[in-house]
């Protein structure tokens, strides 16, 4: 009797350990599906919130943040993978070269025309791949006296032409030639020579450019130029 009792304690505990085998592997199973599809939630989650901290500034971005557990870990994720973005992106600024000229698309517009205010709009623009600066104000020629001197800058302009103006590609500077026409001692022209200053104060090569506007053609008796802007003068 006794080892019969024995051997059906020993199946018992057997079989025992098999359901309970088996009950924990259908749970693992079945917990393992919940979990993925919960954690799925939560990077889904975590990848909207965390945007909203990137995109959103101030007190909503920090309340977003700290939102949840997981989601405070994205965040943190995707503010270090903007804040590694933003220090490329000034390192590469930062290590930017002086505008060439060869590289910059340069326009001009005739504006007001016989008016008070009467000036060339010059634009110039990044076309190259990488950012590059420009500083003070372009050295400017009108007309085809090329080997003539270069206008001088406006004294009635804001201070600050030292400064460097890094342009990204595609980037655009502004400055201005103010036209003005005392009497009929005057010069008249459709097109002028620009060249682009250094830190220096040394000039580069000269590019012609033609005007454009209702009417190209310019006349002066005397003339200057502003520094460089990201803002256009005489925008009104």
């Amino acid at each position: 009797m006794t080892m019969h009792r024995a051997r059906r304690t020993a199946r018992s505990v057997t079989l025992a350990a098999v359901t309970a085998a088996l009950a924990l592997g259908l749970t693992a199973c079945g917990g393992a599906d919940d979990g993925s599809k919960a954690a799925g939630g939560d990077r889904a989650a975590g990848t909207a919130r965390s945007r909203s901290v990137f995109n959103g500034g101030g007190k909503g971005g920090a309340e977003q943040a700290h939102s949840g557990g997981d989601t405070k870990e994205g965040a943190r994720s995707a503010a270090a993978a903007g804040g590694t973005d933003e220090a490329a992106s000034k390192g590469t600024m930062a290590g930017a070269q002086q505008c060439r000229g060869d590289e910059m698309l340069v326009t001009a517009v005739h504006r007001f025309a016989g008016q008070q205010g009467d000036h060339l709009l010059v634009t110039a623009s990044n076309e190259g791949a990488k950012p590059c600066w420009v500083t003070s104000y372009p050295a400017v020629k009108l007309g085809e006296d090329v080997d003539g001197a270069a206008l001088p800058h406006s004294k009635k302009d804001n201070p600050g032409g030292d400064k460097r103006i890094t342009l990204r590609p595609g980037g655009k500077a502004y400055s201005a030639v103010n036209l003005f026409d005392y009497g009929s001692k005057n010069h008249t022209a459709h097109s002028f020579a620009i060249a682009l200053r250094g830190a220096d104060g040394h000039n580069g090569p000269f590019y012609s450019v033609d005007t454009k506007g209702q009417k190209p053609q310019f006349s002066w008796n005397e003339a200057d130029v502003l520094n460089w802007s990201t803002k256009k003068p005489y925008d009104f």
